[in-house]
Protein backbone atom coordinates (compact mmCIF):
# COMPACT_ATOMS: atom_id res chain seq x y z
CA UNK A 1 0.00 0.00 0.00
CA UNK A 2 2.75 2.58 0.66
CA UNK A 3 4.46 1.78 -2.82
CA UNK A 4 1.09 2.62 -4.51
CA UNK A 5 1.07 6.06 -1.98
CA UNK A 6 4.42 6.43 -2.88
CA UNK A 7 3.98 6.14 -6.77
CA UNK A 8 0.63 8.51 -6.29
CA UNK A 9 2.96 11.02 -4.78
CA UNK A 10 5.52 11.17 -7.00
CA UNK A 11 3.27 11.57 -10.02
CA UNK A 12 1.08 14.43 -8.50
CA UNK A 13 4.37 15.90 -7.12
CA UNK A 14 5.77 16.08 -10.76
CA UNK A 15 2.39 16.92 -11.67
CA UNK A 16 1.86 19.77 -9.15
CA UNK A 17 5.55 21.60 -10.38
CA UNK A 18 4.69 21.56 -13.70
CA UNK A 19 0.87 22.94 -13.33
CA UNK A 20 2.71 25.70 -11.26
CA UNK A 21 5.66 26.09 -14.14
CA UNK A 22 3.44 26.96 -16.71
CA UNK A 23 0.34 28.54 -15.18
CA UNK A 24 2.96 31.46 -14.03
CA UNK A 25 4.95 32.07 -17.06
CA UNK A 26 3.54 35.12 -17.10
CA UNK A 27 4.84 36.74 -13.87
CA UNK A 28 8.38 36.02 -15.28
CA UNK A 29 7.51 39.68 -16.73
CA UNK A 30 7.10 41.11 -13.40
CA UNK A 31 9.15 41.70 -10.41
CA UNK A 32 10.67 38.66 -8.23
CA UNK A 33 7.83 39.74 -5.04
CA UNK A 34 5.31 39.27 -7.21
CA UNK A 35 6.72 35.71 -8.00
CA UNK A 36 7.38 34.98 -4.27
CA UNK A 37 3.83 33.63 -2.84
CA UNK A 38 3.27 31.53 -6.01
CA UNK A 39 6.65 30.10 -5.20
CA UNK A 40 5.50 29.68 -1.35
CA UNK A 41 2.09 28.02 -2.40
CA UNK A 42 3.99 25.37 -4.80
CA UNK A 43 6.19 24.28 -1.59
CA UNK A 44 3.13 24.56 0.56
CA UNK A 45 0.93 22.66 -1.44
CA UNK A 46 3.60 19.67 -1.98
CA UNK A 47 4.25 19.36 1.84
CA UNK A 48 0.17 19.01 2.01
CA UNK A 49 0.45 16.32 -0.85
CA UNK A 50 2.98 14.58 1.85
CA UNK A 51 0.49 14.78 4.50
CA UNK A 52 -2.98 13.56 2.19
CA UNK A 53 -1.48 10.89 0.16
CA UNK A 54 1.25 9.31 2.47
CA UNK A 55 0.50 10.84 5.97
CA UNK A 56 3.93 12.54 6.83
CA UNK A 57 2.80 15.38 8.79
CA UNK A 58 5.12 18.31 9.62
CA UNK A 59 5.93 19.84 12.88
CA UNK A 60 7.77 23.37 13.22
CA UNK A 61 9.39 23.82 16.82
CA UNK A 62 11.61 26.97 17.42
CA UNK A 63 9.56 29.46 15.66
CA UNK A 64 10.59 32.35 17.40
CA UNK A 65 14.05 31.91 15.76
CA UNK A 66 12.65 32.20 12.44
CA UNK A 67 14.75 35.57 10.82
CA UNK A 68 12.41 38.59 9.45
CA UNK A 69 15.56 39.94 8.11
CA UNK A 70 18.63 38.85 6.27
CA UNK A 71 20.29 35.72 7.61
CA UNK A 72 22.04 32.73 6.87
CA UNK A 73 19.61 29.53 7.57
CA UNK A 74 22.26 26.36 7.63
CA UNK A 75 20.17 23.40 7.53
CA UNK A 76 20.51 19.65 7.87
CA UNK A 77 19.76 17.98 4.89
CA UNK A 78 18.72 14.04 4.62
CA UNK A 79 15.81 14.33 1.90
CA UNK A 80 14.39 16.16 -0.93
CA UNK A 81 11.31 17.55 1.54
CA UNK A 82 13.81 20.45 3.02
CA UNK A 83 14.38 21.52 -0.89
CA UNK A 84 10.67 22.98 -1.10
CA UNK A 85 9.56 22.74 2.30
CA UNK A 86 11.74 24.96 3.85
CA UNK A 87 11.63 28.39 2.32
CA UNK A 88 7.49 29.13 2.71
CA UNK A 89 8.60 29.13 6.74
CA UNK A 90 10.43 32.20 6.16
CA UNK A 91 9.48 35.40 4.84
CA UNK A 92 11.57 35.76 1.53
CA UNK A 93 14.05 32.66 1.55
CA UNK A 94 16.24 31.78 -1.64
CA UNK A 95 18.30 28.11 -1.03
CA UNK A 96 22.01 27.60 -2.71
CA UNK A 97 21.66 25.34 -5.78
CA UNK A 98 24.23 23.56 -7.71
CA UNK A 99 24.82 25.60 -11.02
CA UNK A 100 23.74 22.64 -13.32
CA UNK A 101 19.65 23.19 -12.62
CA UNK A 102 19.52 26.43 -13.84
CA UNK A 103 20.15 24.76 -17.24
CA UNK A 104 17.40 22.40 -16.45
CA UNK A 105 13.93 23.70 -18.91
CA UNK A 106 11.62 25.70 -17.40
CA UNK A 107 13.12 25.14 -13.80
CA UNK A 108 16.17 27.23 -14.16
CA UNK A 109 14.19 30.23 -15.52
CA UNK A 110 12.00 29.93 -11.85
CA UNK A 111 15.67 29.29 -10.22
CA UNK A 112 17.21 32.47 -11.92
CA UNK A 113 13.83 34.69 -11.36
CA UNK A 114 13.47 33.35 -7.60
CA UNK A 115 17.58 34.96 -6.92
CA UNK A 116 18.54 31.20 -6.34
CA UNK A 117 21.88 31.55 -5.44
CA UNK A 118 23.99 28.90 -7.56
CA UNK A 119 27.45 27.72 -7.00
CA UNK A 120 30.06 25.95 -9.91
CA UNK A 121 31.54 23.39 -7.97
CA UNK A 122 34.23 22.53 -10.42
CA UNK A 123 35.52 26.37 -9.75
CA UNK A 124 36.39 25.21 -5.83
CA UNK A 125 38.15 27.94 -3.74
CA UNK A 126 37.00 30.38 -6.48
CA UNK A 127 32.97 29.42 -6.74
CA UNK A 128 33.45 30.71 -2.64
CA UNK A 129 33.78 34.04 -3.68
CA UNK A 130 31.12 33.80 -6.10
CA UNK A 131 28.81 32.30 -4.41
CA UNK A 132 29.70 35.09 -1.23
CA UNK A 133 28.89 37.80 -3.64
CA UNK A 134 25.49 36.55 -4.48
CA UNK A 135 24.66 35.92 -0.96
CA UNK A 136 25.48 39.36 -0.17
CA UNK A 137 23.28 40.52 -2.75
CA UNK A 138 20.53 38.23 -1.22
CA UNK A 139 21.33 40.06 2.26
CA UNK A 140 21.04 43.59 0.89
CA UNK A 141 17.56 42.80 -0.14
CA UNK A 142 16.39 41.81 3.69
CA UNK A 143 16.10 38.00 2.09
CA UNK A 144 17.14 34.93 3.83
CA UNK A 145 19.77 32.06 2.29
CA UNK A 146 19.13 28.64 3.19
CA UNK A 147 22.46 26.32 2.64
CA UNK A 148 22.90 23.09 3.11
CA UNK A 149 26.39 22.94 4.93
CA UNK A 150 26.98 19.24 4.18
CA UNK A 151 26.82 20.03 0.50
CA UNK A 152 24.53 16.69 -0.39
CA UNK A 153 22.14 14.28 1.37
CA UNK A 154 23.43 12.62 4.06
CA UNK A 155 21.53 9.43 5.65
CA UNK A 156 20.06 9.84 9.43
CA UNK A 157 22.52 9.10 11.84
CA UNK A 158 25.60 9.24 9.38
CA UNK A 159 28.29 10.76 10.69
CA UNK A 160 28.82 14.81 9.96
CA UNK A 161 30.75 15.79 7.15
CA UNK A 162 30.47 19.89 7.21
CA UNK A 163 31.91 21.57 4.26
CA UNK A 164 33.57 25.12 4.29
CA UNK A 165 30.71 27.30 2.09
CA UNK A 166 28.35 28.28 5.24
CA UNK A 167 30.97 29.49 6.93
CA UNK A 168 32.76 31.26 4.10
CA UNK A 169 29.35 33.23 3.69
CA UNK A 170 28.75 33.74 7.65
CA UNK A 171 32.37 35.12 7.77
CA UNK A 172 32.31 37.56 4.69
CA UNK A 173 28.72 38.22 5.23
CA UNK A 174 28.63 38.96 8.66
CA UNK A 175 25.11 38.07 8.95
CA UNK A 176 23.48 35.94 11.91
CA UNK A 177 23.11 32.01 11.23
CA UNK A 178 20.09 29.69 11.98
CA UNK A 179 20.99 26.39 12.47
CA UNK A 180 18.17 23.98 11.06
CA UNK A 181 17.97 20.17 12.49
CA UNK A 182 15.46 17.91 10.72
CA UNK A 183 14.55 14.38 10.83
CA UNK A 184 12.88 13.96 6.61
CA UNK A 185 15.42 11.61 6.13
CA UNK A 186 13.41 8.80 8.33
CA UNK A 187 10.24 9.28 6.14
CA UNK A 188 11.39 10.66 2.75
CA UNK A 189 14.56 8.34 2.57
CA UNK A 190 17.46 9.57 0.32
CA UNK A 191 17.92 6.66 -2.62
CA UNK A 192 14.03 5.32 -1.83
CA UNK A 193 11.13 5.78 -3.96
CA UNK A 194 9.01 4.84 -0.87
CA UNK A 195 7.78 7.66 1.67
CA UNK A 196 6.60 7.19 5.08
CA UNK A 197 4.05 8.18 7.25
CA UNK A 198 5.15 9.98 10.60
CA UNK A 199 6.40 13.46 11.82
CA UNK A 200 8.60 15.50 10.12
CA UNK A 201 10.13 17.49 12.78
CA UNK A 202 11.69 20.98 11.61
CA UNK A 203 13.65 22.68 14.43
CA UNK A 204 15.05 26.15 14.27
CA UNK A 205 17.45 26.54 16.58
CA UNK A 206 19.18 29.70 18.30
CA UNK A 207 20.52 32.12 16.15
CA UNK A 208 24.61 32.19 15.87
CA UNK A 209 25.00 35.90 15.73
CA UNK A 210 27.83 37.21 13.48
CA UNK A 211 31.37 37.77 14.51
CA UNK A 212 32.80 34.14 14.99
CA UNK A 213 36.26 33.43 13.50
CA UNK A 214 35.72 30.40 10.51
CA UNK A 215 36.77 27.53 12.69
CA UNK A 216 34.54 28.43 15.81
CA UNK A 217 31.76 29.29 13.81
CA UNK A 218 32.05 25.59 11.96
CA UNK A 219 32.28 23.93 14.97
CA UNK A 220 29.43 25.78 16.81
CA UNK A 221 27.41 24.96 13.76
CA UNK A 222 27.94 21.15 13.68
CA UNK A 223 27.48 21.12 17.73
CA UNK A 224 24.15 22.50 17.96
CA UNK A 225 22.66 21.08 14.63
CA UNK A 226 24.02 17.43 15.05
CA UNK A 227 22.80 17.28 19.26
CA UNK A 228 19.59 18.40 18.08
CA UNK A 229 19.22 16.15 15.11
CA UNK A 230 20.60 12.97 17.32
CA UNK A 231 17.63 14.32 19.33
CA UNK A 232 14.96 14.32 16.52
CA UNK A 233 16.44 10.87 15.27
CA UNK A 234 15.67 9.34 18.54
CA UNK A 235 11.71 10.96 18.65
CA UNK A 236 11.38 9.50 15.17
CA UNK A 237 12.29 5.85 15.59
CA UNK A 238 9.95 5.86 18.29
CA UNK A 239 6.98 6.60 15.43
CA UNK A 240 4.28 4.60 15.77
CA UNK A 241 4.45 2.67 12.91
CA UNK A 242 8.25 3.04 13.49
CA UNK A 243 10.38 4.21 9.75
CA UNK A 244 12.52 1.79 8.49
CA UNK A 245 15.65 1.93 10.35
CA UNK A 246 19.40 2.04 7.67
CA UNK A 247 22.45 1.19 9.47
CA UNK A 248 23.74 4.71 9.56
CA UNK A 249 20.80 5.71 12.06
CA UNK A 250 20.89 2.04 13.51
CA UNK A 251 24.68 2.14 14.50
CA UNK A 252 24.07 6.28 15.67
CA UNK A 253 21.03 4.75 17.79
CA UNK A 254 23.34 2.18 19.56
CA UNK A 255 25.90 4.83 20.12
CA UNK A 256 23.09 6.90 21.40
CA UNK A 257 21.62 4.42 23.50
CA UNK A 258 24.31 4.54 26.85
CA UNK A 259 23.36 8.54 26.92
CA UNK A 260 19.65 8.40 26.63
CA UNK A 261 19.53 5.22 29.01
Amino acid sequence: MLFIRSVLLTGLFFLNWIAFALASLPLLLVPRAWVLPVFKAWGTSSAWLLRAIVGAHVEVRGAQNIPQGAALIASKHQSAFETFALAPLMPDASLVLKQELNRIPLFGWWTRKLGMVSIDRSRGVRALKQVAESAQAAFDEGRQLIIFPEGTRRAPGAPPDYKAGAAHIYTSCDVPCVPVALNSGLFWPRRSFVKYPGTIVVEFLEPIEPGLDRRAFMARLEQVVEAASDRLLVEGAANQPPPPLGEAALTRLAELAPAEG
